[in-house]
């Protein structure tokens, strides 16, 4: 029987072709983890101060707004997290980024964490002003890769078929919305705004780099 490959693989050579099918997402992982692993190996205070400059929040943005946007999605707060972070990024990104490929797949999650990061913030800017937080939030730590990851868990909706894209589509739906409702953070939001990002990108999907759904549609509304 012959060896699977994915898109480009190389049947010999299972993990390289793993990688190499979704380059964005792995370079990307590399990333991660280096950022990480210097976090775990600074001395006390240098790993904060880290974390602050590659912050988005109100203050990064107004002072550095390209590297605030560009530099938080590569940072985690916790490098215990990376395998956790590692995982989400092979079930979510990888997919996605094979399936629309990598321009397409980019576009979504960059989109997705500027408008997210942008929008968040600045209801962050207008709680400030109308005291409703303190002004000490607007050095607040704002990193980390999860704005991208809800993007891809909202576009990948249009990558399953029926009967289990509602299901999938109802669960993603209420694991974003339900935080957002009862704890009403700027983290939440972010969150939500990410996934309707995600979902807004359905144009994207409609020529497809590689493959069809993950198991054959039914019924004639298929597409």
């Amino acid at each position: 029987m012959p060896s699977e490959t994915f898109p480009g693989g190389e049947p010999s050579r299972p993990i390289r072709s793993w990688a190499r099918s979704s380059p964005g997402t792995h370079l990307w992982l590399a990333v991660i983890a280096v950022t990480s692993l210097t976090l775990a190996l600074s001395p006390a205070g240098l790993d904060a101060y880290f974390l602050h400059r590659n912050s988005s929040n109100l203050h990064q943005l107004a002072h550095h707004p390209v590297r605030a946007l560009l530099g938080s999605a590569f940072w985690i707060q916790n490098p215990a997290d990376l395998l956790l972070y590692a995982v989400l990024l092979e079930v979510l990104h990888a997919p996605v980024e094979r399936w629309l490929g990598t321009a397409k797949w980019l576009f979504t999650v960059a989109t997705a964490h500027i408008v997210a990061t942008l929008v968040s913030q600045q209801v962050v800017l207008l709680a400030i002003r109308d005291h409703h937080v303190p002004r000490s939030m607007a050095h607040v730590v704002d990193i980390g890769v999860s704005y991208g990851l809800a993007a891809s868990a909202g576009i990948l909706a249009y990558r399953i078929a029926r009967p289990w894209r509602l299901p999938y589509l109802a669960g993603v739906v209420a694991f974003f919305l339900v935080p957002l409702l009862t704890n009403r953070t700027y983290t939440d939001l972010g969150h939500a705004l990410s996934l309707a990002v995600g979902l807004a990108c359905y144009p994207l999907t409609r020529h497809p780099a590689h493959g069809k759904p993950f198991a054959p549609e039914r019924g004639p509304g298929a597409h």
